[in-house]
């Protein structure tokens, strides 16, 4: 029997070891759309590959965008200054740095070496026209961050892009979804909408694009058939004022779930108690009677069906205070269920997606960003800097820690058992999922308590129910004392 020659025995063994070594990269190979896939759910885990140690990687700006991270590098862009970065992600070394003419809210899209990114800013032109100095697309060689081609738009490119089979779609502030050749960055279709686009970033799914549209009203939601490039349907909001443009949809099981604000009603006497206290009641309730109660904006969740545009089901979160800016949560789909978080009501919520009932809500403080799930658990980020970790069975909240600055709109993903997200303190936080629910970090200050609804009755009619029956004894008692003394 003749040897194997030792030349012969390198190539076979390189050749058996390389689909392992093409396979040991950290992330995912593509990045199509928002937060990776349909659910809004971005996980991805590889069997062998172990979670980071805790780290953090600097860039120049506030980052209000989710980080992606395909293979071993991780790209993610700043607000104000619209620098963009490509960092490896094993390793923490910046790879390379460039910039885009505007702000960056959108992610680094990526397919085939290349990234694709949006910019522009929130500034309004006219009502049908938002976005002021330069607006666009482009895209840059992932390996290097040469740009490759730059499309400009009339209006702001604050969603994220979606890339599919050659194509690159954008939503604007100039109430049209384009159409891009992704290798050229000519415009392939301009598709009027009618609605400004702000932050609903479009999502694909089954052959149509789903997003959420603003002013000028009503507010309406659309599902635009890429195939004939034009609208499907369109479902139309009469009482909503804000937050459709500004929510990416998540899509499952044919259902899409979007948030909105509808018109400012006056809070419930229960919500103005749980969140201000018994004296702030009784100045509504006085309010009330002269007629000067204030009005806050009611925080409404939405699923259509995605084949029809019928609403299946709604409920109100809640009537909360107004936020600036990103004002209406973004859900996000697991395990049949529907999460996300209110700034207005200051609660996360479970829901089931086929029927909407509410399945737990807990109380916390303003969030604004999509969360993530995995293993049957929820991590959700918040303004003040915070990662929680809640059980999506029973809401039980099971772990939070402290990472820095606001946590929002960017939100968090989990890679390889590794929580990633971005901060307006202008860095991205990666730790071990594991860590997070180990942690029991306190606040600077107390979480807030439900109050029950023993304590609200108590508290709020408990008073002036005493005070009237004092009255009413007093009454008795001096008439009783009046006919003493006349007899």
């Amino acid at each position: 029997m003749k040897k194997i020659p030792f030349y012969l025995f390198v190539v076979l063994l390189t050749a058996i070891s390389a689909p392992s070594f093409a396979e040991a990269t950290f992330g995912p190979d593509q990045w199509l759309e928002y937060r990776l896939n349909d659910e809004n759910n971005p996980v991805n885990e590889q069997e062998g590959i172990e979670p980071l140690s805790s780290t953090t990687f600097q860039t120049g700006d506030e980052i209000r965008s989710t980080p992606v991270v395909v293979q071993d590098r991780m790209f993610t862009g700043n607000h104000n200054t619209g620098e963009l970065f490509a960092f490896n992600i094993q390793t923490g070394e910046q790879l390379w740095k460039n910039q885009a003419p505007n702000w960056v809210h959108s992610e680094m899209i990526y397919h085939d070496g290349t990234v694709y990114v949006g910019y522009g800013n929130r500034f309004f032109q006219d009502s049908a026209l938002r976005g002021t100095e330069e607006s666009g697309v482009m895209a840059l060689n992932a390996e290097t961050g040469e740009v490759q081609w730059k499309h400009s738009t009339d209006g702001e490119v604050m969603p994220t892009p979606l890339f599919h089979e050659g194509y690159v779609y954008a939503a604007t502030g100039d109430t049209h979804l384009y159409k891009l050749d992704a290798k050229t960055g000519e415009e392939a279709a301009k598709i009027r909408l009618g609605s400004v686009v702000s932050m609903s970033s479009p999502n694909y799914s089954n052959g149509n694009i789903y997003v959420g549209g603003g002013g000028p009203k009503p507010y309406t939601f659309y599902s635009v058939n890429i195939e004939s490039e034009s609208i499907e349907w369109k479902t139309e909001f009469e009482d909503v004022y804000a937050g459709l443009d500004d929510v990416p949809p998540a899509i499952s099981d044919q259902i899409a779930v979007t948030t909105a604000l509808e018109d400012p009603k006056p809070m419930k006497f229960r919500e103005v108690y749980n969140q201000f206290g018994v004296v702030e009641v009784y100045k509504e309730m006085f309010k009330s009677l002269i007629g000067e109660r204030e009005t806050h904006p009611e925080h409404m969740i939405y699923a259509m069906d995605t084949q029809t545009g019928k609403v299946l089901w709604e409920d109100s979160l809640g009537i909360g205070e107004m936020v600036k800016n990103n004002k209406s949560g973004a859900p996000m789909i697991y395990d049949g269920k529907v999460f996300v978080g209110s700034p207005i009501t200051q609660k996360f919520y479970a829901y089931d997606l086929k029927t909407g009932e509410r399945l737990w809500d807990f109380k916390n403080t303003v969030m604004k960003a999509p969360p993530v799930a995995s293993d049957g658990t929820v991590y959700f980020s918040n303004a003040k800097g915070f990662v929680h970790a809640l059980d999506t069975e029973s809401g039980e909240e099971i772990g939070r820690k402290e990472l820095g600055g606001t946590l929002a709109p960017s939100g968090p993903i989990i890679m390889n058992d590794t929580l990633i997200v971005g901060s307006q303190d202008s860095k991205v936080y990666a730790l071990p999922t594991e860590e997070i629910r180990n942690s029991q970090d306190e606040y600077k200050e107390e979480l807030p308590i439900e109050k029950s609804q023993l304590s609200y009755f108590s508290f709020v009619y408990g008073p002036p129910v005493i005070l009237l029956l004092a009255v009413v004894f007093i009454i008795i008692a001096f008439q009783r004392k009046s006919k003493r003394v006349r007899n």
